[in-house]
């Protein structure tokens, strides 16, 4: 072996060492604060600070400085897209003017892992003076910062993964988990379902899961149906006109009756007369959707079923028909 393949091997290896030990050690602090959160202490802080985010007329100012203030600003746009209204507030600019960004109705959640973080000086002398309800999370809690606070979560204090114990590694950790605690508690909190989410996430891959069948499907004129005492040839020429490889069967109030498909005909046409009624040979049973089913879950129910296609009923009324295509085409998988 070369030199230069021995000291690849080697810095490999002391690299797969340092990753491992990293990570256990950020485990370790995650099972510290899943140990806090047990504490009678802890957990009546978090019930509290649950309560108060719920319950705000305003918004969530969220506010932090170096480490902490990236960790606040990923959470308010958690916050955000999970239906609290939420923004991050730099501490420097608040101090310039920013400060009248915070209304008596907010609830300001400022974090700073060692409670001394002058920056945030401003803000909790602004939130005291005036009223405005101040969550802090800190690791100290007699800290200036946890003094000042109307509800002070105090986090566990850990060991860093850095090797000189300076850069903020578990504590970045703990706060970012810390943030997505409370924001699923305000989802959970506010009943935050599918529906709500897809009002804030339309775009992308995301937006496409979270679209209905209904604003998707075909309808009126594009839906292929034939009444119940249709023709073999009449569903034939119906499925050859329109572009879904199957046609609905309805009765004469759209009442949705059936289903006749491409294979239903090809087994069939070899050994009936073409001048057959359709519902000798239709699927009595079909498969259906109703419209405000996500198209997720409509791929899903299609590929259970070994079907392509799926008529939209409300009700029994037929409304619509989507294609397996339509859906694959969102991006949705």
């Amino acid at each position: 072996m070369s030199e230069i393949d021995l000291t690849m091997q080697t810095t490999s290896s002391t690299v797969s060492l340092s990753a491992t030990k990293t990570i256990e050690i950020e485990l370790d602090a995650l099972h510290a604060l899943k140990d806090a959160v047990a504490e009678p202490s802890f957990r009546t802080a978090l019930e509290r600070a649950v309560d108060a985010l719920a319950r705000t007329e305003g918004r969530v100012i969220i506010s932090g400085m170096g480490k902490s203030g990236l960790i606040g600003r990923k959470i308010a746009a958690t916050m955000r897209s999970t239906g609290t209204p939420a923004l991050f507030l730099h501490p420097g600019e608040a101090s310039h003017g920013d400060l009248g960004l915070i209304t008596p109705k907010d609830v300001v959640f400022a974090i700073s892992w060692s409670g001394e973080t002058s920056e945030l000086g401003d803000i909790l002398h602004y939130c005291n003076h005036y009223g405005v309800k101040l969550i802090v999370a800190t690791a100290w809690p007699h800290s200036t910062a946890a003094r000042a606070a109307d509800i002070a979560l105090i986090l566990p204090q850990v060991r860093e993964a850095c090797p000189n114990g300076l850069a903020p590694t578990s504590s970045a950790t703990l706060q970012l988990v810390l943030g997505d605690v409370l924001a699923v508690a305000l989802i959970e909190a506010r009943g935050f379902g599918p529906t709500d989410f897809r009002v804030f996430h339309p775009g992308g891959k995301l937006g496409a899961q979270l679209l209905a069948v209904g604003s998707i499907m075909g309808t009126a004129d594009s839906i292929p149906k034939v009444l119940r005492n249709a023709t073999l040839s009449n569903a034939t020429l119906e499925m050859s006109h329109k572009r879904y490889g199957a046609t609905a069967v309805v009765d004469g109030d759209d009442k949705l009756v059936g289903v006749f498909t491409d294979g239903d005909l090809r087994r069939c046409i070899a050994v009936h007369d073409l001048q057959d009624q359709i519902g000798l040979h239709m699927s009595p049973s079909p498969v259906t959707a109703a419209p405000d089913l996500l198209c997720v879950d409509a791929l899903k129910l299609m590929n259970e079923n070994a079907v392509s296609v799926l008529f939209v009923v409300e009700g029994d009324k037929l409304v619509g028909v989507v294609h397996m295509h339509d859906i694959v085409r969102l991006g949705v998988s």
